[in-house]
């Protein structure tokens, strides 16, 4: 542990399991205080009191714009401040522009896109009155690539979250936040793995040779929410193995 983010708050949604909870260790592990958030209240619990130092958990259903405003106040509340929001939460089923439903298409665009937004509604007015703090989101390969290994409305919503990070950074700056995405390629996670015949053989093309890991997102938003990015926002950061190079 170096302490990069000794005496920093954060808020990670969907901080349960898979890439959540591998940011929330690693920023706990540098010294962040945590606010767990996931729909899963056992599973929040449960990585909070695993974290290293202060931690809390939050049960937040980030498809209710409520919760995201209720979860955000209360890591305000206790904490006393809000350094860094990660918007992780998500939410992927396998469908085709054939057989893609309306209730899949709302489910998903409710978790993965309408979520990250209020959320970060909710903690700007805290970060932009004491000047400073990060947002990251979470974007995905499917954002460039049209995801077909993962389906239209995936896609569709992740190429939100990119446009969307650009939007809040621009926003944002002149009161000191900076607003950043991560795109993850193929993670190995409970998510996704065994997700389509097709996200199989995605796998296969990875140049590095391997799916990634939780951590090696972990440790890109680490360096986005640290000082060591403190001129960077806007950005989308690639974290795929160089399976999509732009």
């Amino acid at each position: 542990m170096t302490g990069r983010l000794e005496g920093r708050t954060a808020l990670v949604t969907g901080g349960a399991r898979g890439i959540g909870a591998a940011i929330c260790h690693c920023f706990a592990q540098e010294g962040a205080r945590v606010a767990v958030a996931d729909i899963d209240a056992d599973g929040a619990a449960n990585t909070a009191q695993d974290l290293a130092g202060e931690s809390m958990s939050l049960t937040m259903d980030v498809a209710d714009v409520n919760a995201c405003r209720s979860g955000v106040e209360h890591a305000v509340s206790h904490f006393g401040h809000l350094d860094i929001l990660v918007n992780n939460a998500g939410f992927l089923v396998f469908t085709t522009v054939h057989d893609c439903d309306v209730e899949t298409w709302d489910q998903l665009m409710a978790i993965t896109l309408r979520g990250p937004f209020f959320c970060a509604q909710a903690a700007l007015p805290h970060m932009q009155e004491r000047g400073k703090g990060v947002i990251i989101n979470m974007s995905s390969l499917a954002a460039k690539n049209g995801g077909l290994a993962a389906g239209p409305s995936y896609a569709a919503a992740k190429a939100g979250v990119s446009n969307l990070t650009i939007h809040l950074a621009r926003a944002m700056a002149p009161h000191g936040v900076r607003v950043n995405a991560i795109a993850p390629g193929i993670i190995d996670t409970d998510m996704t793995r065994g997700l389509s015949p097709e996200h199989a053989a995605l796998a296969q093309q990875i140049p590095l040779g391997s799916k990634g890991q939780p951590n090696d997102v972990a440790r890109c938003a680490l360096f986005l929410a640290s000082d060591d990015a403190a001129h960077i926002t806007g950005e989308i950061v690639d974290v795929n193995g160089g399976l999509h190079m732009d």
